[in-house]
């Protein structure tokens, strides 16, 4: 059975490829809105290839709302 957390990351790949790191609790076995909100996304790169993170989306196409459709399908 694949995981709620593999369906997040399935979810958010499907709707568009993108860099992120997730900050969660190991005993998190359900992703939520408030799990979401906590995404540092990838904005770029410095020169000797360290990701450069936002806590703001810069992905209007990725929203919570989105995601939890996509993930209710897999």
């Amino acid at each position: 059975m694949i995981s709620d957390l593999d369906k997040f990351f399935t979810a958010i790949k499907n709707i568009k490829d993108v860099q992120l790191t997730v900050h969660y609790d190991e005993n998190d076995t359900v992703m939520t809105e408030e799990i979401f909100n906590k995404i540092a996304w990838a904005n770029g790169k410095t020169s000797d290839d360290t990701a450069i993170e936002t806590k703001t989306n810069p992905h209007s196409e990725i929203t919570w709302t989105k995601v939890k459709e996509e993930m209710d399908k897999l």
